[in-house]
């Protein structure tokens, strides 16, 4: 095992730095004596001891004065997962990353840390204990994860060694944590309008789902081991708690834990499924009439009704990664930071 640097010599720019990964990768680097930038299309919080840049990562001339002096950059920048703006994720997530990795070999930037996503290997069927080696998904599930692909790609790729430029790609899955505006959020106003009363499959599919900052630790640890003779360079990484839990269970115990009933009865997932792709043609053949954004499809039903979690050993092995909070104390903080959403009759 190499031997870390000394993070408090470093100085960094995290890059999506004011979403909810990056602003939990701020503070977590701050606490470890960084110096930190933060380069985003907006500022997102307000903090004396970041130096905040704001522009668009597709344009070089903004990136460079946020890179200038910094040794590594933390790129965890993207459109949310449930868009499905095409265009959007390919600029953003391909053309963006490309980008960057041309800025910070102008400046001479030394490591970049990608936040990838397990999904770029799974396609809608069980994925158990899954693998690095895994190869990439023919049939991604949608755009983000086509373009996800594309990025994980192109920054593995630019791993140089030779000309002092190492790239390593961290893949968490199921990102969740307070503060987390998408998860928590749209599971209470689905089960508000009554939509979580039933349970896609049996209910005994396990997913991995990840606390932010076990994510974050993963992510500072890859850097601090990145170097040319390490085994991290120009390889991607799973970063999970390392305790699958059934989808279903996991779900009802944020429910439970903020007052609302958990779902109690069973569909069959071959017939979700069939009935997400039936309703997901019917708004294709109408679409020319009326626009219209289904939530049931069958990228969703895949996602609740099929296995798909991982293996950290890589990440054990050569990082020394192991969770630093457990998927018990992650529900229950979680649950905690959204008291504000708590059923109160």
């Amino acid at each position: 095992m190499t031997t870390r640097l000394r993070p408090a010599s470093k100085k960094c720019t995290v890059i999506g730095g004011s979403g909810f990964l990056g602003q939990y990768m701020v503070e977590r680097l701050l606490d470890r004596g960084y110096s930190v930038n933060v380069f985003d299309i907006r500022q997102g919080f307000e903090n004396d001891r970041v130096q905040f840049f704001i522009g668009d990562l597709c344009t070089k001339k903004d990136l460079l004065p946020a890179l200038q002096g910094v040794n590594v950059v933390f790129h965890c920048a993207s459109p949310a997962p449930s868009s499905d703006n095409r265009e959007l994720f390919y600029r953003v997530n391909y053309m963006g990353t490309k980008t960057i990795i041309e800025a910070c070999k102008e400046v001479g930037v030394q490591k970049l840390v990608l936040t990838s996503s397990a999904s770029v290997i799974f396609e809608g069927t069980d994925i158990k204990n899954g693998t690095e080696d895994h190869p990439y998904a023919k049939k991604p599930i949608d755009y983000y994860t086509e373009t996800k692909i594309l990025q994980e790609k192109e920054v593995l790729s630019a791993n140089d060694p030779a000309n002092n430029f190492l790239t390593v790609a961290i893949r968490p899955h199921g990102i969740f944590g307070p503060r987390d505006p998408q998860l928590v959020p749209i599971l209470i106003e689905t089960a508000k309008s009554g939509k979580m009363k039933f349970m896609i499959g049996n209910g005994q599919n396990l997913v991995d789902f990840t606390y932010v900052e076990n994510v974050v630790h993963g992510h500072i640890l890859a850097a601090e081991h990145l170097q040319k003779d390490s085994p991290l360079c120009g390889k991607a990484y799973h970063i999970t708690n390392d305790e699958p839990i059934p989808f279903w269970t996991f779900l009802s115990r944020i429910l439970v834990g903020l007052n609302y009933d958990a779902p109690k009865f069973h569909i069959p997932y071959w017939l979700a499924y069939y009935l997400a792709f039936f309703v997901s043609l019917l708004v294709l053949l109408i679409s020319p009439i009326v626009k219209i954004k289904p939530t049931f499809t069958p990228m969703r039903v895949a996602l609740a009704g099929t296995y798909h979690y991982y293996s950290c050993d890589r990440a054990k092995r050569d990082m020394g990664y192991k969770p630093i909070v457990s998927l018990d104390q992650a529900v229950e903080r979680t649950v905690q930071g959204y008291s504000h959403l708590k059923k109160t009759c």
